[in-house]
């Protein structure tokens, strides 16, 4: 029983939408043209707004927060990944930050989000400390 329902009100949707029982009126209107150039220029358009909008502010961002990664020195304050430290030690694709408790942690440069410069104090500082910490390390290896 359901069949036969659900056959008979799909057979009446089609054909109450189909065109063979619309009336024919003489007064209506053609299909619009639609020509090549009309689509080359909307897609033109939307490629102007993506570029304005979306890639050339990240292009820019992207620079930026490149060059500060580059010039980075020790003593720099420096977040990554939402950690805060100051930079003791910048290797190649690394950096080693000196957490407020004394602890040291090693990151990548691609982590590093904001670059906070160091005062000439912080470097020294930092220069002091990593000196510190190699003497001890010396000290460590002539014991065993």
């Amino acid at each position: 029983m359901r069949k036969i329902i659900y056959s008979l009100v799909c057979l009446q949707t089609f054909l109450l939408s189909s065109p063979f029982l619309a009336a024919d009126d003489g007064d209506a209107m053609p299909p619009r043209e639609q020509g090549m150039w009309q689509t080359v220029i909307m897609i033109g358009i939307a490629l102007l707004f993506f570029y304005f909008i979306l890639w050339r502010p990240e292009q820019k961002r992207r620079k930026i927060i490149e060059t500060q990664r580059s010039a980075l020195k020790k003593g720099d304050k420096v977040t990554a990944i939402g950690i805060i430290g100051i930079v003791a030690r910048i290797q190649e694709q690394t950096v080693i930050l000196k957490m407020y408790d004394g602890s040291k942690i090693e990151v990548l440069k691609g982590a590093i989000t904001d670059v906070i410069p160091g005062t000439e104090e912080d470097e020294k500082k930092a220069e002091k400390d990593e000196r510190i910490a190699s003497s001890k390390r010396v000290e460590i290896k002539d014991l065993e």
